[in-house]
């Protein structure tokens, strides 16, 4: 973004001091930690911070105008500032106004779990043909979407969105605010199962992503998900364009495209597409469920005209966050699979099986921590992990957090000792157990909600 500070000042209807008209804006921050030259600072008012302070030491760091919430006192003179309202609602209608101007094709991705897997997928997938800018971090919310949208080129081609929410009503403002012309759901688990009351209603509330969605646009759904069928069946009857078409993936035959022949070796997976697309490919990640979230990649480079020959190439090369099934070599010659950026019942499972089914290394072990915000049913979601391992196929299970304590009754009389350890905060013991009985033979799965930072573990 590239804009003076006068544009910014039609966009928000105000009226900047004359002095200020031709200060240019290259991009916004909320944090004086990232803030770069030319940046417009947005302060706010949080419960325990107030970001006003921090308004002279952005100019300081070379801030090139700051907005002003009108309620509070003492505006510093003789710099640019604009003077809003409310900050938010701020940066929210700045990047409403730059994403109407914006001629990028915006893509929006939601979903309980796999929502930043598939986010650097699909951009991925796309950026060796296309000039591609994508949610940086978690930046998915009432504020972060904002920013992402504000933080994009001028030239960009094609903005890759993720979405996430914690309530209804969530993913419905920003997919209006991002009007996107694909969308996709990657799945419905069980995370903000307390906020939702059911995955009946994580669905509805992912569902909302289509609220935006462009006359001409996509819908990519988890056909596997019988919760998205019903709405799927109301988004069809209901909608007005008969252009805008709802395309279903998963690894059931009964979907639009799906998966087949999925195999694991120690540099990725490798598998077959069918329906709608039928070709064989590979991407540089490990496990069934990356290898169905690259699906909605897939589907998306066809849409922006790439060849099956153009996207094998590009899946070849892409790269996931960190802590998303991320392969990390020990000092003793074991394995590490980093999946400890997040964890719900789910994506717990999908991980589990992995482990239990690769054969990359011959002995396996389970780090595991608490999953939260799981609601009244957390008791029976973490004791019913107990029937996805066995001796027979874990040489060990080690698990963290107080939760983990009710899978920890549940295993303890199958376990030996030394190889079932449960610790409700001290990473130590869990070390102390990986350091003496795994090898170059062991590949250790780290899984665990981002509360628990299971990754002191790997460190």
């Amino acid at each position: 973004m590239e804009k003076s500070l006068q544009t910014i000042a039609n966009w928000l209807q105000l009226e900047p001091p004359i002095t200020t008209l031709d200060v240019m804006v290259t991009g916004v921050s909320i944090n004086t930690k990232t803030i770069e030259p030319g940046d417009l600072f947005i302060p706010f008012k949080g419960e325990k911070v107030n970001g006003h302070q921090y308004v002279a030491q952005a100019f300081e760091k070379g801030a090139a105008a700051a907005l002003w919430q009108r309620d509070e006192p003492n505006p510093p003179q003789n710099v640019p500032l604009l003077v809003v309202e409310d900050s938010e609602k701020a940066l929210q209608q700045m990047a409403r106004t730059y994403r109407n101007e914006h001629n990028a094709t915006f893509i929006g991705i939601t979903g309980s779990n796999g929502k930043t897997s598939t986010k650097d997928l699909v951009a991925g997938v796309l950026t060796p043909y296309f000039r591609v800018q994508k949610t940086a971090g978690n930046f998915n919310n009432n504020l972060g979407l904002p920013i992402t949208i504000l933080s994009l080129d001028e030239d960009t081609e094609f903005a890759v969105l993720e979405m996430g929410m914690s309530g209804f009503g969530e993913i419905e403002f920003l997919s209006n605010l991002a009007k996107p012309h694909y969308v996709a759901i990657t799945n419905i688990g069980e995370a903000h199962m307390q906020d939702l009351g059911s995955r009946e209603g994580i669905a509805k509330a992912k569902f909302e992503i289509v609220s935006g969605l462009q006359e001409d646009g996509s819908l990519f759904y988890d056909g596997d998900e019988p919760l998205l069928h019903p709405l799927i069946d109301q988004f069809n009857n209901e909608k007005t364009h008969t252009s805008t078409r709802a395309i279903s993936f998963g690894t059931s035959s009964s979907n639009d495209v799906y998966t087949s022949a999925v195999q694991t070796t120690e540099n990725g997976s490798e598998f077959d597409v069918n329906g709608l697309i039928k070709d064989h490919f590979s991407i540089p990640v490990l496990g069934k469920h990356q290898v169905k979230n690259a699906l909605v990649a897939i589907l998306i480079a066809q849409k922006a005209g790439l060849t099956n020959s153009q996207i094998k190439e590009s899946l070849k090369q892409v790269s996931l966050t960190d802590m998303r099934m991320q392969v990390i070599p020990a000092a003793n010659g074991s394995l590490f699979i980093n999946d400890a950026y997040n964890a719900a019942p789910t994506s717990m499972k999908a991980a589990i099986t992995f482990a239990r089914e690769t054969t990359i290394r011959p002995e396996k072990w389970l780090v595991l921590g608490d999953m939260l915000e799981l609601g009244e049913n957390e008791k029976a979601f973490h004791e019913d992990l107990a029937e996805q391992m066995s001796p027979q196929d874990f040489a060990g299970v080690c698990l963290y957090g107080p939760r983990m304590k009710w899978l920890y009754d549940q295993l303890k009389d199958q376990w030996n000792d030394t190889h079932l350890v449960w610790t409700e905060q001290d990473y130590e013991a869990i070390k102390k157990t990986l350091k003496t009985y795994t090898s170059s033979k062991s590949l250790i799965l780290v899984k665990g909600s981002r509360g628990m930072a299971l990754e002191n573990v790997i460190q």
